[in-house]
């Protein structure tokens, strides 16, 4: 108890030391879920440790703050937090995501560099067990591919507010150039840079992979003041543009154990249903992409709504058994050893 005790106010000193702004009492009660009269006792303790830090006048609240940041000792990584960094930096290679994989890789030597050297030995022999001892499962699917010059002019476009031009090969006229006001980027199975046409406000998907001859021009482009990408990037199940449905599916009681864990949409609500399983529901478009998911399910959920979803898995589901239940097209000679 003791322990948790010492880490939690270590914890909520580099808080305090790492917010620009400092923390109000109730923004540490949050940092640390202690209650409020617990906070004064470990802030009261913090000041005494470190007398510099500052109390700013914040009507009709304040804030408290370390200036300055703290010294090696107290903000030394721990073995675990270096290690989860190495998966991570796996995870994003094994993906095909090289250009943040190779940053975060620079943020870890880096790290490692500003250790102390007794600490920094005394972890490294441990870090690298954990790291022969987790591995990143590989998951089928599209593999988006990252070019780090490509991602240094988005990102540059954004943080200065230029228009951008590109031969964009996709959309309704592939291989034309493109004046675009850019949004921000959503990285995922696809990556996608989210703009509007100049001229436009409209939001659209551009895909990556098909965007050629990129140019960050001289001319300020800003997206629209009340744009929050994290909304828009919630709109769809996954990245379909198209209008938007009201989705409500039953999780039949078969599917429960799999459903534990699992999340539709970060909008979902979840009732039970009273002849057992539950209800999802939400808002979403991209409902071809949402079939093929729900095809995954099997005979484990039931979509209540809307009708042209059901229509649209049953159409799918009716091609695809079609396609296989014809003769093989072509003949295929197959190595026994190489098949077994």
């Amino acid at each position: 108890m003791r322990y948790d005790k010492t880490r939690n106010i270590l914890e909520l000193a580099r808080a305090l030391a790492s917010s620009a702004e400092g923390l109000t009492l109730d923004e540490m009660c949050q940092v640390t879920g202690c209650e409020r009269r617990t906070v004064e006792r470990m802030r009261d303790t913090i000041r005494t440790v470190f007398p510099q830090m500052e109390e700013i006048a914040d009507h009709p609240k304040k804030r408290f703050h370390i200036p300055k940041g703290l010294d090696g000792f107290f903000q030394d990584p721990t073995t675990e937090e270096l290690s989860d960094l190495g998966v991570v930096v796996a995870e994003l290679r094994e993906s095909g995501a090289t250009a943040r994989a190779e940053s975060l890789a620079s943020l870890e030597k880096k790290i490692r560099a500003a250790m102390r050297h007794g600490r920094r030995r005394a972890t490294e022999t441990d870090v690298e067990a954990l790291l022969r001892a987790e591995r990143i499962a590989v998951q089928a699917g599209p593999r988006p591919a990252e070019d780090p010059a490509v991602l240094m002019l988005l990102r540059r476009a954004l943080l200065e507010m230029k228009l951008l031009r590109f031969i964009y090969h996709g959309g309704s006229k592939p291989g034309t150039s493109r004046n675009v006001v850019p949004f921000g980027i959503i990285f995922g199975r696809m990556n996608y840079l989210i703009g509007a046409d100049a001229g436009t406000t409209k939001p659209k998907h551009y895909r990556l992979d098909r965007i050629e001859e990129l140019e960050c021009l001289d001319e300020a482009a800003a997206p629209p003041e009340d744009f929050d990408l994290a909304a828009f990037a919630n709109t769809s199940f996954a990245y379909y543009e198209g209008e938007q449905e009201n989705v409500v599916l039953h999780v039949l009681p078969s599917g429960m154990d799999d459903f534990k864990n699992h999340r539709f949409h970060s909008s979902q609500t979840v009732e039970e249903h009273s002849e057992g399983g539950i209800i999802v529901r939400f808002r979403a478009s991209g409902m071809l992409e949402l079939a093929w998911h729900l095809f995954t399910w099997g005979n484990k959920i039931e979509i209540v709504e809307p009708v042209s979803l059901r229509q649209q898995i049953t159409t799918e589901m009716r091609a695809a058994l079609a396609h296989h239940e014809e003769p093989l097209r072509f003949t295929y000679v197959l190595d026994s050893k190489k098949a077994s």
